[in-house]
This record gives C-alpha cells, structure tokens and sequence, in this order.
C-alpha cells in the first residue's frame, strides 16, 4: 500500500463548511480517541473541508520536560490517524509549529481577551487540579485564546469537540464577534460540533483515558497485549462470584462491547447471563477481547503497510502544513488591513 501525498491547491473560495479538529501528540492514538474523534473524523471528510492540526504548541501549556518525544509522538498521531482512514487528499494534515502566522494572530486576539475572561474556563481549574499545577503559566492561562486563532486562522465554520471543550469554542465565537464588531468582517463564528457517540472509560474503569494514566488500549496493541489488557479491565467491584448478578450498566466490559462487538445477539446473551449469575467475567472478556482484535486487525494492517514507505508522514505534514500555512497567511493579511496594520507592506 502506498499513498502519494497531493500538491498544494490552489487557492479558491470556500465551497463547503470548514472543519478544524486537531490532536495534543501525546502518543499513540488509542481506542478512547478513536470513539471520541477519530471515528467521526472519517465520517465527517467527505462532507466538509476539513483541517486536522497536530498541536505541537499546545503541548508545551503543561509540560516542558521530555520534548524529545514530541518528534516520536508526531509520527505516531498521524500514523494513527491514517491509519483509521483518514485520507490526506481529503483531510489537510498540518503541524502547528510550521504555521508561525498562528503565533501572530494568538497575539492579537490575546489583546482583546481579559484576563478574568481567559481564568473563566472551566477546564482550565479541571488541568490544574488533574496535573497538579498550583501555579499556571501564561501559555497555559491563554491556551484557550490560541485554540481560537487555530480555529479562525483557516477560518473554521465547525470544531468538533467534547462536552467539556465547549467553553473554549464559545470563548472563539466572542473573539470572532469582537474582531469583526471593532474591525470588520473577517471571520466566521464558528459553531461546536459534539459527537453523539460520548467517552469511552479507562480500562480501570476511570471517566478518563489517557496514555498518562495508563489505562489505555492503543489501536496498534498486538493481540496478545490487548487480550491482556481485556482481562485485567475493571468490572463490577461488587460481584466476587461468577454465580453473582452483576452489574452491566456502566460497566467497562459491556461498554466497550457495545461500542465494539458488532455480533448483537451475542452482547445482549452476555449482558442478561450477567445480570442473572450465569456467566463469568472470564468468559465476557475473552468474548470482548476476540471481538477488538477483529475491529482493530485492519488497522494494524493500515498502519504496517503505511510503515513501508518512511516518507510518509513527512509528505503528508509537508503538503497540508503548506496549504495551511497559505491559508493562514491570507487570514492574516485580512487582520492586518481591518486592523490598520498594513503599513510599510506588512
């Protein structure tokens, strides 16, 4: 399997509704990421011009130890990425940190947003308390005011988002109405798109997934390793017998089926088995384990025969970190004539 990463096009106006999405390099993508985004990603590329961004940037808002794995984490989120199908010709993916035009709207717009407005975010204190941060950086108190000149830099009309980013959007959406109140009409006001299908918990049976934590299934795991992380899942705490009813709802186990085992019958067979004390949890995580494994072997299959051309994922960032860039560049010579700050050619 090979794929040829397209030319720049060039520039046109805008025939669909725009897409702005993008991902923190934290690592391999996992199955978490998958029903949260990536699944609707797929859906979504054909529909509307989309723009993936891989955040570099952002990943800097709370860490700035071990940078050397931002490189490895890169590769790993676009492999990821295309591997679930996500298509370059049809989805521009583009590094943040080669967008340097970013880096001066962010500027900007950090001049027209209050700091009290900025400490209003509630994920804000959600990332404090989960990273035990006493003390936020700037980076980290504006990280939602460059989430908006990512998203109005290629003038995105969509974000998909979770329930809990929807604030930072509406932050966007009052900085989009203020530049174009103060100066002109350069922007769109962008509108949240939130997926149907919810989160995913952790296999410790958290609210929360993240490689951090640990409690991940990555969607390159190898078989073995996934049938071992299956069987080690959180189940119900309160059954110590396999002759015990249990608890399906909210249970990891029966959650993840329900998200991954297209065989139906055979989930609903195990969820009444388990209320009734009839079945063990042994045999419910094998069935789960059997059933990812098939939803995750063409994957891995994608992502070994992406893995045979290394060039890859440097063609793919290069082509749409240009056509980004471009576009980036465009908004902002639009900002800098609204704004009266194309003097001397700028």
């Amino acid at each position: 399997m090979t794929m040829t990463a397209p030319a720049p096009p060039a520039a046109a106006p805008k025939a669909r509704k725009r897409i702005l999405t993008g991902d923190r390099p934290t690592g391999e993508r996992h199955v978490g990421h998958y029903v949260g985004t990536l699944a609707n990603r797929v859906r979504l590329q054909d529909e509307y011009d989309t723009f993936l961004l891989v955040a570099d940037h952002h990943m800097m808002t709370t860490r700035l130890t071990g940078l050397e794995e931002i490189e490895h984490n890169i590769r790993a989120t676009v492999l990821g990425n295309l591997a679930v199908g996500i298509d370059p010709e049809r989805t521009t993916i583009y590094l943040q940190s080669q967008v340097p035009e970013v880096a001066e709207i962010f500027l900007y717009f950090a001049m027209m947003v209050t700091v009290p407005r900025a400490q209003r975010i509630p994920t804000l204190k959600e990332q404090m308390r989960d990273l035990r941060i006493a003390h936020p950086s700037y980076g980290l108190l504006g990280y939602p005011i460059l989430q908006a000149a990512d998203i109005l830099c290629v003038k995105g009309d969509l974000v998909p988002v979770g329930q809990d980013q929807r604030s930072h959007i509406e932050l966007t959406r009052e900085i989009a109405r203020d530049f174009n109140d103060r100066f002109g009409p350069v922007f769109p006001v962008p509108e949240p798109l939130i997926p149907e299908l919810g989160m995913l918990p952790g296999t410790d049976g958290g609210t929360k997934m993240g490689n951090s934590i640990g409690n991940v299934i990555d969607l390159f795991d190898d078989a073995k390793t996934v049938e071992r992380k299956v069987m080690g899942m959180y189940t119900d705490p309160n059954r110590i017998r396999a002759t015990d009813p249990g608890k399906v709802e909210g249970n990891p186990v029966f959650v993840y089926h329900d998200f991954f085992n297209p065989d139906r019958a055979e989930v609903e067979d195990l969820k009444e088995r388990y209320r009734t004390g009839r079945v063990g949890d042994v045999e419910v995580k094998k069935r789960l384990a059997v059933a990812l494994n098939a939803f995750l072997d063409p994957i891995r299959e994608r992502r070994d025969a992406l893995l045979r051309d290394p060039r890859i994922v440097e063609e793919v960032i290069a082509t749409g970190t240009a056509r980004a860039r471009a576009e980036a560049q465009r908004t902002l010579r639009e900002m800098r004539a609204a704004m009266k700050l194309d003097y001397f050619g700028a």
